[in-house]
């Protein structure tokens, strides 16, 4: 054991005098020490639960052997922080979620972690730290909340508060029905209701094998949550017994599975950055252009929120992430997860409840995943569209560009009525560096869809998408304009060329023209001069390798 470390040895006295100064009795010493990283906080909705989960995980580390140490990890909450300031910390965040569970496990020589989270950056945020640190770890995710309620009609987050703003501002809908939407949409504790970031991500942490099966979709106020975190606490003392590490989880056919469940899924495009990032730190490259491959020979089976119709309980009642890897089981590789059993077991028993739920592989919603990678004059480097939540008739488009060098300028034109149909919004300077911190542009894209627009307006950005956006949104596109992307040289009028069936997207403007107007381009003056998000502007990479700090 790694705890051996600060405990065993005439020399480590002192290190033992302040553990036994914690009141951990001396019967204690000699077991397994795991840490249990907790991003419980009063103002996220879907951590709000923590507290109850945090014991029945301790229960279970108890009752197989081991002893808990239960630590803090911040968090922040996308949808709170979305549309002002707040956004630009939202991404970085997942970097110093990662640096702090490394630096709390690594000081203490834990042997093993497992890793309490629920929402955006602090899902990827631990996995990456998990890969990094490579000991026995194993994540719970706190589950999802329930779909809100309102004379009768289901409601969800994003289409019946974000979009209620463009419905109301265009006078679809009336100040008292948008003061009831508030109240009803989100009933209580857990992550938004649909295939949002959040949801995306426990669904990818389980189709990696780093959760127990069923952990992705269960309730948040769910016995079978509290069940799961009580066997999730057990477990993590047999890898640590059996010394299962996390990067012996973590390969790159754990990967693929997880991709290939993302894409079958249609879910957030924030995986593209967070999937490569926690590759990254397990110590191998996942080229961007992996989402594309897998992403034509994966179906689209089930149609969720916010592009579709159902709800992430919807999935859990229909036999959730097992039943997902029953639908692909011929395309997925038989690896080994944190519960002991491979893939493919899993798989073979699971039960698919509702087959309008998760469809057959034979007749799918869409023939392809949910994202597309583009590339062009305009993206070289790639982008990224959730093509599952694009309408067909959207599929190809070619509009007049409307050029704003923040996310607020673009939004007061959308609000105020200046975008009309045929106009691609393009918003610039909000990537990982020129943010910096590469904004959600969900208060943009969820305003178009809620005045209608949705079928003939496209929005452009090097900034990044939230899980709830639809409609055709491409986002990560790079080089960014702070490094010099042909998108900082657009001007309005430009015109803008979209085809996602073919991958591309380019402005049709000739190379020439992209010379001449690069000689006399400059950078804008970084937004945020101090502090850490002037250090991580500095450091980070470009969305294309995940935006890592480097």
């Amino acid at each position: 054991m790694r705890s051996r470390t600060i405990k065993e040895g005439i020399e480590r006295a002192p290190h033992r005098a302040l553990l036994y100064a914690t009141g951990i009795p001396r019967s204690e010493m000699k077991k397994p020490f795991i840490g249990l990283a907790t991003s419980f906080t009063d103002i996220i909705p879907g951590h709000i639960g923590m507290r109850d989960l945090e014991r029945f995980i301790e229960k279970g580390i108890h009752t197989a052997g081991g002893y808990p140490f239960i630590f803090g990890i911040p968090g922040i909450c996308d949808g709170i922080a979305m549309g002002h300031s707040g956004m630009h910390y939202s991404l970085p965040s997942r970097e110093l979620i990662a640096d702090m569970v490394e630096t709390i496990t690594q000081a203490h020589q834990l042997d093993g972690l497992v890793l309490l989270t629920n929402c955006d950056k602090i899902t990827p945020g631990m996995l990456m730290a998990a890969a990094r640190i490579d000991i026995p770890s194993l994540v719970v995710t706190a589950g999802p909340m329930l779909s809100g309620r309102l004379k009768g009609r289901r409601l969800s987050l994003v289409n019946d508060t974000f979009e209620a703003v463009g419905k109301f501002k265009k006078g679809l809908i009336k100040k008292e029905e948008l003061d009831a939407l508030e109240m009803c949409a989100c009933p209580g504790p857990g992550s938004c209701q649909g295939m949002y970031t959040a949801n995306t991500m426990a669904c990818v942490t389980e189709a990696l094998g780093m959760s127990l099966p069923g952990c992705a979709t269960a309730l948040a106020i769910s016995a079978d949550k509290r069940r799961i975190a009580f066997a999730s606490g057990q477990r993590i003392v047999e890898l640590v017994n059996n010394n299962i590490t996390a990067r012996k989880i973590l390969t790159k056919n754990a990967f693929e599975n997880a991709i290939m469940v993302d894409l079958a899924l249609g879910g957030s495009t924030n995986t593209t950055l967070h999937i490569t990032a926690i590759a990254h730190d397990a110590g191998f490259e996942l080229p961007l252009e992996t989402f594309d491959i897998l992403s034509k020979k994966t179906p689209h089976l089930a149609n969720m929120l916010p592009g579709g119709e159902h709800f992430l309980e919807d999935l859990d009642w229909a036999g959730g992430i097992p039943a997902v890897m029953k639908r692909l089981r011929n395309h997925l590789h038989n690896t080994i997860t944190v519960s002991g059993r491979k893939t493919f077991d899993i798989a073979d028993s699971a039960v698919i409840a509702d087959e309008h739920v998760i469809r057959p592989i034979n007749k799918p919603y869409h023939k392809q995943g949910g994202i597309a990678i583009l590339r062009g004059n305009l993206a070289p480097d790639g982008a990224v569209v959730k093509q599952s939540a694009v309408s067909q008739n959207m599929m190809k488009f070619e509009g007049t560009a409307k050029v704003f060098n923040s996310e607020e300028d673009g939004m007061k034109a959308i609000l105020s009525g200046k975008i009309k149909s045929g106009d691609v919004v393009v918003i610039r300077y909000e990537g990982p560096k020129g943010g910096p911190g590469m904004r959600e542009m969900l208060s943009p894209t969820a305003a178009i869809a809620g005045m209608g627009l949705s079928e003939s307006v496209a929005l452009i950005t090097d900034g990044r998408f939230s899980g709830g956006t639809r409609g055709p949104c491409i986002g990560h596109i790079s080089p960014e304009a702070m490094e010099g992307g042909t998108i900082a040289i657009l001007k309005d009028g430009d015109r803008i060329r979209i085809d996602i069936p073919k991958r591309k997207i380019d402005a049709l403007l000739s190379e020439r023209e992209i010379r001449e107007r690069f000689r006399t381009w400059k950078p804008l003056r970084p937004k945020i001069m101090k502090g850490y998000l002037s250090r991580y502007a500095r450091m980070v990479s470009s969305a294309g390798s995940g935006a890592v700090m480097m």
